[in-house]
């Protein structure tokens, strides 16, 4: 090794020496707040709880370090969060006495603010998107972005509701539909902000919010008739600490199988010459539509995974055939003989796309259609 080589070799910067006085103060303020919950806290814990507490420290420092928007997000969520749970002063009453909670701060309140600035934001992308212009889809991404902090502000308030109701019933809010549907919607719009950033373009924004209005059209169809954002007990089924890892994992696949399939039709619809002007490269689509089934599909086998040990301590069993277990594993590997043939075959183009687009139908019904139309050990979830 010459001279020129070696001095290359020992002042490249690595990882850790890229990172900004900022960034370690981000991750100290994570690891502060994580010690802080766990001193409050902690006797409300069991040892998973807590693992999972001060492990999520070093988790969202790293996400931070590469997704720098988390260092806003994070930060205004629990400033609002926490403002909306001084105001409750102990008593869920306030949510109808003071202002604040009334109109803005409230879970329900949040929830139909956020569902506003999601079906604006469509909105403005495709206006953006139809007339070519910068400020619609500016405008689109900043309401996504204001209904993401809405929406993981009401999700967090409505966990602190739910122990206001009573100890024996407060839970994380991911244990039925309505809840789910939230988690849905946030996780899908994060991970599409993610990749408008990455790659440097809105042009996406009008597909995947369609996805994301219409889980929020259904979250608001099933609140008004099935009066579903009531608050209930958890069922003995979900009283573990599994499901706060389990259900977010599954989601997140959920979420970017789904966009997957929104950039699988505009994929489809370049390919075949339509909006070819508005669209960004086919190699750019198809580059999206490998990396958010990559990740989905990494995050599902950890959730089917997660899902068996939970199995194994509920019923007994790590795999009892049950509908929602036959059909995970048919979306499993459905993903899996995609992605393998993609690594091993090349797989590109319109059948990628369409089989992304098919792939989201039988996820669907995995999620939904099992509930709606099967029963097993997971009839609990029905509509």
């Amino acid at each position: 090794m010459d001279i020129t080589q070696h001095r290359t070799y020992t002042e490249a910067p690595g990882y850790f020496r890229r990172l900004g006085i900022f960034d370690w103060l981000y991750a100290a303020a994570l690891l502060a707040a994580a010690l802080f919950a766990l001193n409050q806290y902690g006797a409300y814990m069991d040892v998973y709880e807590k693992a999972i507490l001060v492990l999520s420290a070093p988790t969202f420092a790293a996400l931070g370090w590469h997704w720098k928007p988390l260092r806003w997000l994070m930060p205004a969520v629990a400033l609002l969060a926490l403002g909306a749970i001084s105001l409750y002063g102990g008593s869920l009453e306030a949510a109808n006495t003071r202002f604040w909670l009334r109109y803005m701060l409230s879970s329900q309140s949040a929830i139909l603010w956020m569902s506003v600035c999601f079906f604006l934001s469509t909105l403005f992308y495709w206006i953006g998107f139809l007339s070519r212009s910068q400020a619609g889809a500016s405008i689109g991404s900043s309401l996504c972005w204001a209904a993401l902090v809405l929406g993981w502000t009401a999700m967090m308030v409505r966990w602190y509701e739910s122990y206001l109701i009573g100890a024996d019933v407060g839970h994380i809010p991911i244990s039925n539909l309505y809840e789910v549907f939230i988690l849905f919607a946030l996780i899908t719009a994060m991970f599409y902000l993610y990749y408008e950033e990455r790659y440097a373009t809105r042009q996406l924004g009008p597909f995947v919010m369609l996805i994301i209005s219409a889980a929020v059209g259904f979250l608001l169809w099933y609140t008004v008739s099935r009066g579903a954002a009531e608050i209930q007990p958890l069922v003995p089924a979900l009283q573990s600490w599994w499901m706060k890892i389990h259900v977010p994992a599954n989601f997140i696949g959920y979420g970017t199988f789904a966009l997957a399939s929104m950039v699988a039709c505009a994929y489809l619809l370049k390919s075949h010459g339509y909006l070819v002007d508005r669209l960004p490269s086919l190699e750019l689509l198809d580059d999206v539509m490998y990396k958010a089934i990559s990740a989905g599909f990494a995050f599902f086998t950890i959730a089917t995974i997660l899902g068996a040990l939970w199995a194994a301590e509920a019923w007994g069993g790590y795999w009892s055939w049950d509908p929602k277990e036959t059909w995970a594993l048919i979306v499993w590997l459905n993903y899996a003989a995609w992605l393998h043939m993609r690594l091993m075959s090349g797989l590109r183009g319109r059948v990628a796309a369409w089989w992304a687009i098919v792939g989201l139908l039988v996820t669907s019904f995995a999620f939904m259609g099992v509930n709606m139309f099967l029963s097993g050990l997971h009839s609990y979830g029905k509509f």
